[in-house]
C-alpha cells in the first residue's frame, strides 16, 4: 500500500490540514477531503500517480467536522465510482448535510462559509456504507480496519491499514511547523463531544494496533508513537483537570470559555519548545486555541447540566 500525503492549503495555510491517498493494485482511497477547495488537488495528486477517477474504490472520512468532510460531495461527484465510508453517526449527516450547513452558516455567516466551504450536497444514501467498530473492507490487497474512536467526536473513527492508522483527530494534531524543537502533538478539544476520558481510550487504542506510524489529518506521517502518546495523555490530563474546574466556578457563557482559553493559552506558554515559540507559531495555533477553549467550557456546561439533574 502507498500513501499519498496531499496538503489541503485549508485557509490558505500550508502543512495545517492534509487528505490521504491511498493506493493499492491499481485501486485507491482517499482519507478525508477537507473543503470543496481541496478537490482539484486531491485529483490531481490521483493523476499524478497514473490512475484516474474511475480508479477510486472509497471515499473515506473520519468525522464530519468540515476541515475533514467538507469536500465529500464534490469528490463523489467527481469519482462516480467511488463507496463513501463512514461512522454510523456520521453517515446521515453527509446524506442529508442541511444541519451540518446550517449550523456552520450560524457560525461564519454565509458569505464566510462560501468562501470556506463552498456548496455542501446531498450525498445519494446509496452510495453511502457505515463501517462499524472493527467492521473491515478491502482495497487491493490491503485490509482497511475501522475503529471507533471517541473523545474528540462521537462520531469519529480512524482506520488501521497494514503498519499504519489515519487517525483524523483522535491522535492529536502534529504540525510539521511546530517540529524543529522536537516533537510536539496536543489534542483537539473542540466543541461538542469533546470527553478526555474517552480521549485516553482512543490514544491507547490506536498504539495498542501495533502501527509504526500514524497520519493525523493536522499533519502528516508521525513515527514517534511513544512519545505521542504521553504527551497526548499529559494533555489531555491537564485537559480533564480545566473541565473540573470550570464545573466547580461560577463562570457562565463568554466568563467560562475565556477561562478555558486562557487555561489553554498558558499550556502553550508552558510546553511549546523554544525553538518554536515564535509569532508564526501563534499564528498557526490560534484557531486551535480558540476552539480548545470553547470546547472545554462544553463539556463544563454538559457536566453541570448532568449533575444538576
Amino acid at each position: 500500500m502507498d500513501v499519498v500525503t496531499i496538503d489541503c492549503r485549508y485557509m490558505d495555510m500550508p502543512r495545517y490540514a492534509a487528505a490521504y491517498l491511498l493506493i493499492d493494485g491499481g485501486r485507491a482511497a482517499f482519507i478525508d477531503n477537507n473543503t470543496v477547495h481541496a478537490v482539484p488537488r486531491m485529483l490531481e495528486a490521483l493523476k499524478s500517480r497514473g490512475l484516474s477517477e474511475s480508479d477510486v474504490e472509497y471515499v473515506i472520512i473520519t468525522h464530519v467536522h468540515l476541515d475533514h468532510a467538507g469536500g465529500t460531495s464534490a469528490l463523489m461527484k467527481a469519482c462516480p465510482d467511488a463507496t463513501l465510508l463512514a461512522h454510523p453517526r456520521a453517515a446521515r449527516h453527509v446524506i442529508d448535510p442541511s444541519k451540518l450547513v446550517a449550523s456552520a452558516s450560524a457560525v461564519y455567516g454565509e458569505a464566510r462559509f462560501e468562501e470556506l466551504y463552498g456548496k455542501i450536497e446531498p450525498v445519494a444514501e446509496g452510495r453511502v456504507q457505515i463501517r462499524e467498530d472493527e467492521q473491515t473492507a478491502r482495497l487491493g490487497s490491503t485490509t482497511l480496519r475501522f475503529l471507533h474512536t471517541r473523545g474528540h467526536a462521537n462520531h469519529h473513527f480512524c482506520i488501521h491499514a497494514d503498519d499504519a492508522v489515519f487517525s483524523g483527530d483522535a491522535f492529536g494534531l502534529c504540525y510539521p511547523d511546530l517540529q524543529a524543537g522536537g516533537l510536539y502533538v496536543f489534542p483537539s478539544t473542540s466543541p461538542t463531544d469533546f470527553d478526555g476520558p474517552e480521549a485516553k481510550k482512543s490514544v491507547e487504542r490506536v498504539v495498542a494496533t501495533g502501527a509504526r506510524r500514524v497520519f493525523p489529518t493536522h499533519f502528516g506521517e508521525v513515527t514517534e508513537l511513544e512519545g505521542a502518546r504521553e504527551q497526548m495523555l499529559d494533555h489531555l490530563t491537564f485537559c480533564e483537570g480545566v473541565v473540573e474546574d470550570a464545573v466547580a466556578s461560577d463562570l457562565v457563557a463568554e466568563d467560562l470559555t475565556k477561562f478555558c482559553t486562557d487555561r489553554w493559552k498558558q499550556r502553550f506558554v508552558d510546553t511549546l519548545p523554544a525553538e518554536v515559540n515564535r509569532p508564526e507559531s501563534w499564528k498557526l495555533l490560534q484557531t486551535d486555541l480558540d476552539l480548545n477553549g470553547q470546547g472545554l467550557a462544553w463539556a463544563a456546561h454538559k457536566i453541570r447540566k448532568k449533575r444538576a439533574s
